[in-house]
């Protein structure tokens, strides 16, 4: 009986499996981005006491975090992207994975 030990192929056997988080760095991963939704407005906060900033700046990361945390991993799993990036590596014989 043979066992697929290849972790990658076993990863990406569906569609619903697909992680978009598994390929962006350390920074633009879901806890560095709420990370850092936190610390501006309260540093902001802190060092001008000055509201209509805090409140600007902070709609604006509201935004920021609506897209890349819910709309964008959304979007890509919905797509074939990652599945065709995975075809392609695999096709040329590579583990740009």
């Amino acid at each position: 009986m043979k066992v697929n030990t290849n972790k990658t192929e076993q990863r990406f056997s569906t569609k619903e499996s697909l992680n978009p988080w598994n390929y962006k760095p350390w920074w633009c991963q879901p806890w560095s981005i709420i990370l850092v939704g936190i610390i501006l407005p309260t540093g902001t906060w802190i060092l001008t006491k000055i509201v209509w900033v805090t409140v600007v700046l902070s709609l604006a990361i509201l935004a920021w975090w609506t897209y890349f945390l819910i709309l964008w991993p959304r979007l890509i799993k919905n797509s074939t992207s990652l599945a065709d990036y995975y075809s392609q590596a695999k096709d040329r014989g590579g583990n740009d994975y």
